[in-house]
Protein backbone atom coordinates (compact mmCIF):
# COMPACT_ATOMS: atom_id res chain seq x y z
CA UNK A 1 0.00 0.00 0.00
CA UNK A 2 2.81 2.44 0.85
CA UNK A 3 4.45 1.84 -2.54
CA UNK A 4 1.17 2.56 -4.36
CA UNK A 5 0.67 5.79 -2.38
CA UNK A 6 4.19 6.81 -3.31
CA UNK A 7 3.52 6.15 -6.99
CA UNK A 8 0.37 8.28 -6.89
CA UNK A 9 2.19 11.06 -4.97
CA UNK A 10 5.14 11.21 -7.37
CA UNK A 11 2.85 11.05 -10.40
CA UNK A 12 0.67 13.77 -8.89
CA UNK A 13 3.66 16.02 -8.28
CA UNK A 14 4.74 15.63 -11.90
CA UNK A 15 1.21 16.17 -13.24
CA UNK A 16 0.62 19.29 -11.14
CA UNK A 17 3.99 20.70 -12.17
CA UNK A 18 3.25 20.09 -15.85
CA UNK A 19 -0.16 21.76 -15.52
CA UNK A 20 1.39 24.77 -13.81
CA UNK A 21 4.09 25.02 -16.49
CA UNK A 22 1.48 24.97 -19.23
CA UNK A 23 -0.69 27.57 -17.50
CA UNK A 24 2.40 29.74 -17.02
CA UNK A 25 3.44 29.32 -20.68
CA UNK A 26 0.03 29.82 -22.29
CA UNK A 27 -1.36 33.16 -21.23
CA UNK A 28 -5.09 33.05 -20.58
CA UNK A 29 -6.50 36.19 -22.08
CA UNK A 30 -10.26 36.25 -21.71
CA UNK A 31 -10.48 32.57 -22.67
CA UNK A 32 -8.91 29.89 -20.43
CA UNK A 33 -6.91 28.09 -23.15
CA UNK A 34 -4.43 26.38 -20.84
CA UNK A 35 -7.11 24.62 -18.78
CA UNK A 36 -8.94 23.53 -21.92
CA UNK A 37 -5.66 22.16 -23.33
CA UNK A 38 -4.67 20.15 -20.25
CA UNK A 39 -8.16 18.70 -19.87
CA UNK A 40 -8.39 17.69 -23.54
CA UNK A 41 -4.89 16.17 -23.62
CA UNK A 42 -5.48 14.47 -20.27
CA UNK A 43 -8.79 13.00 -21.47
CA UNK A 44 -7.10 11.57 -24.56
CA UNK A 45 -4.25 10.10 -22.51
CA UNK A 46 -6.58 8.62 -19.89
CA UNK A 47 -8.73 7.06 -22.60
CA UNK A 48 -5.67 5.36 -24.07
CA UNK A 49 -4.27 4.35 -20.69
CA UNK A 50 -7.62 2.92 -19.60
CA UNK A 51 -7.93 0.50 -22.50
CA UNK A 52 -4.30 -0.49 -22.09
CA UNK A 53 -4.90 -1.19 -18.38
CA UNK A 54 -8.08 -3.18 -19.11
CA UNK A 55 -6.11 -5.34 -21.54
CA UNK A 56 -3.19 -5.74 -19.10
CA UNK A 57 -0.74 -3.88 -21.36
CA UNK A 58 0.35 -1.71 -18.45
CA UNK A 59 0.79 -2.77 -14.84
CA UNK A 60 -1.46 -1.72 -11.98
CA UNK A 61 1.43 0.31 -10.59
CA UNK A 62 1.90 2.13 -13.91
CA UNK A 63 -1.84 2.80 -14.03
CA UNK A 64 -1.73 4.28 -10.53
CA UNK A 65 1.31 6.41 -11.34
CA UNK A 66 0.06 7.63 -14.72
CA UNK A 67 -3.72 7.60 -14.39
CA UNK A 68 -4.44 8.46 -10.78
CA UNK A 69 -1.28 10.44 -10.05
CA UNK A 70 0.02 12.20 -13.15
CA UNK A 71 -3.20 12.60 -15.15
CA UNK A 72 -5.31 13.13 -12.03
CA UNK A 73 -3.19 16.12 -11.06
CA UNK A 74 -2.60 17.28 -14.65
CA UNK A 75 -6.29 17.65 -15.47
CA UNK A 76 -8.46 19.94 -13.41
CA UNK A 77 -12.20 20.00 -12.98
CA UNK A 78 -11.99 22.51 -10.14
CA UNK A 79 -10.14 25.11 -12.23
CA UNK A 80 -12.56 24.55 -15.12
CA UNK A 81 -15.49 25.14 -12.75
CA UNK A 82 -13.92 28.24 -11.22
CA UNK A 83 -13.03 29.74 -14.62
CA UNK A 84 -16.54 29.13 -15.93
CA UNK A 85 -18.03 30.75 -12.83
CA UNK A 86 -15.64 33.67 -13.17
CA UNK A 87 -16.74 34.21 -16.79
CA UNK A 88 -20.39 34.13 -15.71
CA UNK A 89 -19.81 36.57 -12.84
CA UNK A 90 -18.12 38.94 -15.30
CA UNK A 91 -21.18 38.79 -17.58
CA UNK A 92 -19.24 36.93 -20.28
CA UNK A 93 -22.04 34.49 -20.96
CA UNK A 94 -21.04 33.66 -24.53
CA UNK A 95 -17.47 32.87 -23.48
CA UNK A 96 -18.70 30.79 -20.54
CA UNK A 97 -21.02 28.80 -22.79
CA UNK A 98 -18.32 28.38 -25.44
CA UNK A 99 -15.72 27.29 -22.88
CA UNK A 100 -17.96 24.83 -21.07
CA UNK A 101 -19.34 23.39 -24.32
CA UNK A 102 -15.90 23.00 -25.89
CA UNK A 103 -14.54 21.42 -22.71
CA UNK A 104 -17.41 18.97 -22.47
CA UNK A 105 -17.39 17.93 -26.12
CA UNK A 106 -13.65 17.90 -26.76
CA UNK A 107 -12.80 16.00 -23.57
CA UNK A 108 -15.32 13.26 -24.32
CA UNK A 109 -14.29 13.05 -27.98
CA UNK A 110 -10.59 12.89 -27.06
CA UNK A 111 -11.20 10.23 -24.40
CA UNK A 112 -13.04 8.20 -27.04
CA UNK A 113 -10.27 8.71 -29.62
CA UNK A 114 -7.63 7.72 -27.06
CA UNK A 115 -9.60 4.60 -26.16
CA UNK A 116 -10.07 3.62 -29.81
CA UNK A 117 -6.44 4.31 -30.67
CA UNK A 118 -5.36 2.24 -27.67
CA UNK A 119 -7.47 -0.67 -28.91
CA UNK A 120 -6.00 -0.44 -32.40
CA UNK A 121 -2.41 -0.33 -31.14
CA UNK A 122 -2.75 -3.60 -29.25
CA UNK A 123 -0.51 -6.38 -30.45
CA UNK A 124 -2.44 -9.63 -30.81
Amino acid sequence: MIQQLGLVAVGGAIGATLRYAISYTIANSEFPWSTLLVNVVGSFALGMLSIMAINNLVSKDATLFLGVGLLGAFTTMSTFSFETLELLKNDQYTLALTYSSLSFLLCIICAFVGWELGERLQIN
